[in-house]
């Protein structure tokens, strides 16, 4: 069966608040704590690592963090395994995030460095996330053992009972009912990380309406033959 490509995101896009935390909580409160709650909050410089595999949501923090300080009128600098050509560094800029660094090429584990030292001598923080602990990474030494001197948070993925509670909890909330046929359906057949599965439930929710019908397995069979 073709999994449906979910290229809709979430309407308010990733927030601390819309991630769900399980066994994260203490990463999840450095970073609140992090963000504070105006562009005057002193931040500390010192770095803060997050590692773990897919679908933790990593990215999604980071792309939390992101929004939040934009939403305070702030600049960053970022950098991911997309980023071909990065900026140069901003001494302006609040933070910088370096996203799933282990698949930095090794020009962009140049300009991660660069934008490093840039960091520290300016006393800007930088957050970063990637697959692995630092110790391991495929990186050059001199950005690796940055990477670790600071705040290393390792995030483990939600088991299943957590995960159908997040939906179920996310699914009331729209006033929608998943019956346990469907919860069974969502996480086999899709991507079963968090992210996913709630945009998932936002498709799933936005085709219910327009179709004027109730969410069960044909409902999301016949969305995905019209994706």
């Amino acid at each position: 069966m073709k999994q449906l490509v979910l290229d809709m995101g979430l309407p308010t896009g990733p927030s601390l608040k819309n991630y769900c935390a399980g066994p994260n909580k203490a990463a999840l409160a450095h970073l609140k704590l992090w963000l504070g709650e105006s562009a005057q909050t002193l931040r500390t410089p010192v770095p803060t690592y997050l590692w773990g595999g897919s679908g933790c949501g990593k990215t999604h923090l980071l792309k939390a963090l992101r929004a939040g300080l934009q939403s305070q009128g702030s600049s960053i600098g970022w950098l991911d395994a997309d980023v071909q050509v990065p900026a140069e560094f901003d001494e302006r800029w609040a933070a910088v995030f370096l996203d799933d660094v282990h698949a930095f090429t090794a020009g962009q584990q140049q300009s991660a460095f660069n934008w490093f030292v840039n960091a520290q001598t300016h006393q800007i923080a930088v957050l970063a996330t990637g697959s692995l602990p630092p110790a391991d990474l495929k990186l050059r030494d001199d950005l690796r053992t940055r990477l670790g001197w600071g705040h290393v948070f390792a995030l483990e993925s939600l088991s299943e009972p957590e995960r159908r509670a997040v939906l179920r909890q996310a699914a009331d909330t729209r006033g929608i009912f998943l019956s346990d046929e469907v919860m069974d359906f969502m996480l086999t057949r899709f991507s079963r990380d968090l992210a996913s599965l709630m945009e998932l439930l936002d498709l799933m929710d936005g085709y219910a309406l327009q179709t004027q019908r109730a969410i069960t397995i044909p409902l999301i069979k016949s969305m995905m033959d019209n994706a």
